[in-house]
């Protein structure tokens, strides 16, 4: 694969050709990372004319692969777990919205003052000897630096948080298992939620893509926002750490509403304190 080829799988570019090519380039990553997959060429054709169609059924599958349903229900099954697509009744769907996809290297670098500020505030949120989620994410992960000298247990499903506080005396790490996103540093898929059945949350804080005026809050990734809400639905508090850019972007999947959380902290620049409090969520802005 050629240098634009893989520049232009993390940029967020959204032609069929280039959604080709990233969903091909996750695929043979898996094939590569584990022995016990074999590579199938059935595969690829469906990643194929899910790049085209963005959404297909089942019936479609099988009517175009010459292959029975069941056949197809198998194939997709084993995508969705390598992260490369989103199963929906009936059929399957791209996983991501790539106007928004950008590596989590590339998000270390954006909005870092504001980013490093909200972080400093989450922290205030944190009690000691509590259990805390942490989302992947770039303001998590700051978060996660905040926190190194607490006393707490921290449930993650990142990979750099784990990374960064794994030598902390004081801090107990649970990381969920599944499927890992390359780009974002995350695992994410079915076992990750199975995790989290078996733990109770006492203050989650969670990233996210966009926030609608109306207090939508949406992911780019459908997998990822599965997991969110998981997250969500296990949590006695929910936080959600967004700088002020993510105001009025709406990624094409929803993982929680206004009433889903409890906290929203941004940074000093968000200015629709007032359009989120009308429907009941609670903003803290950070200096």
């Amino acid at each position: 694969m050629n240098d634009y080829c893989r520049q232009a799988c993390f940029t967020g570019m959204a032609s069929p050709s280039v959604l080709l090519t990233r969903m091909l380039l996750r695929y043979t990553l898996k094939i590569d990372r584990k022995r016990n997959v074999v590579h199938i060429p059935r595969h690829a054709e469906i990643l194929k004319l899910l790049s085209l169609l963005r959404a297909v059924s089942v019936g479609d599958f099988a009517q175009k692969l010459d292959v029975s349903e069941v056949t197809i229900r198998k194939d997709l099954a084993q995508l969705e777990e390598m992260g490369c697509l989103m199963r929906t009744r009936g059929g399957a769907q791209v996983a991501e919205d790539t106007r928004f996809l950008k590596t989590i290297e590339v998000r270390q670098h954006e909005q870092i003052e504001a980013k490093q500020a909200i972080a400093r505030k989450a922290r205030e949120f944190v009690r000691e000897g509590e259990t805390v989620y942490l989302d992947a994410g770039s303001t998590c992960l700051l978060l996660a630096r905040e926190l190194k000298d607490s006393s707490i247990r921290v449930v993650t499903n990142s990979i750099d948080v784990m990374v960064l506080l794994s030598d902390c005396p004081e801090i107990s790490l649970i990381c969920l298992g599944g499927s890992y996103r390359k780009e974002a540093g995350s695992f994410v898929g079915p076992m990750a939620i199975e995790a989290l059945k078996m733990l109770h949350i006492e203050t989650c804080f969670l990233g996210t893509t966009g926030i609608s005026a109306r207090g939508v809050f949406s992911s780019q990734n459908l997998i990822e926002s599965q997991l969110k809400q998981k997250v969500l639905e296990v949590s006695k508090r929910r936080v959600v750490l967004a700088d002020s850019a993510k105001f009025g972007r709406e990624a094409f999947s929803i993982f929680a509403r206004a009433g889903d959380v409890d906290v929203l902290i941004s940074d000093r620049q968000f200015s629709h304190e007032k359009d989120l409090k009308a429907f009941g969520l609670e903003v803290v802005t950070a200096e």
